[in-house]
């Protein structure tokens, strides 16, 4: 019998038998608020007319732009962010808790409040958009690559933090062996690190494309609402809520769509994890 067999028949099972009602109810009421309004959507959507209005032109030129920003988003994302991940998971610097809390503030400021941030910094007056603007002619707000700039900023925490949680997992006794044999640290990283950890880095690339998709307030704020510019889904969705909610709401399920692929295809992973 291996170690690991033992390790798993040794591993003590959950209880399972009936769950007091004191649990059930409020978690019932927590799964009918959660679903109902899901729910409300689908028995309010327009299925009769719903492939002709998927066929307007504003609809596809909305779902165009925001495929492509939120692709190009999440591939920065994946340039910078595993770098940054690998430094936070495999390196010891003073002040790395203050880096990685740095890191995670986008995931709780509201992000109106980081459009704002971005304006501030990338606009035609901001710390670096006036040089910008003034050396290369470069101005990013209003602009796709704005909305760009907007979805990588809110979504690339994502990515750092599954896969810094991958390195973190990784067994690094790999990475000395291969150092031991005489790899360069470049080598040890492209060709035992990335194999490694690359379900972390597809998870995270995923979860990030997911959340640039449906990125509103940072890019309202930074990019603005011009349809065929920066007029992404979820923008496209408010529009058509002041003044064609059924347009506003087939948007919306094909946002709703999206998001139950994504989840179904990262269940395994984050569902049954153990």
């Amino acid at each position: 019998m291996t170690p690991s067999a033992t390790f798993h028949r040794s591993r003590p099972r959950p209880a399972v038998g009936r769950a007091p009602w004191a649990l059930v109810i409020p978690a019932a009421l927590g799964l009918a608020f959660l679903v109902l309004p899901l729910a409300g959507l689908l028995v309010r959507a327009p299925w009769s007319t719903l492939p002709s209005r998927l066929a307007e032109p504003h609809v596809l030129e909305a779902l165009r732009l925001s495929l492509v920003t939120a692709t190009i988003a999440t591939a920065i994302c994946i340039l910078l962010g595993v770098p940054l991940a690998w430094v936070l998971a495999r390196t010891s610097f003073p002040g790395r808790r203050v880096v990685r809390a740095l890191v995670t503030v986008p995931l709780v400021l509201p992000p109106v409040v980081g459009g704002v941030a971005l304006l501030l910094v990338l606009g035609r007056r901001g710390l670096v958009g006036q040089w910008l603007d003034s050396t290369f002619g470069i101005t990013l707000p209003f602009t796709t690559a704005g909305v760009v700039v907007a979805e990588a900023f809110v979504a690339m925490p994502f990515l750092v933090i599954s896969v810094e949680g991958a390195l973190r997992a990784a067994d690094p006794r790999y990475d000395e062996a291969a150092a031991t044999l005489g790899a360069g640290r470049w080598t040890v990283f492209r060709r035992v690190t990335l194999p490694l950890v690359a379900p972390g880095i597809a998870a995270g690339a995923v979860l990030c494309w997911a959340r640039a998709l449906g990125e509103f307030g940072a890019t309202i704020t930074f990019a603005g609402n011009f349809p065929g510019q920066t007029q992404t889904m979820p923008l496209a969705v408010y529009l058509a809520l002041e003044t064609e909610p059924e347009a506003a709401i087939v948007l919306s399920l094909v946002l709703l769509a999206v998001s139950v692929i994504i989840l179904a295809s990262l269940r395994d992973r984050w569902v049954n994890s153990p």
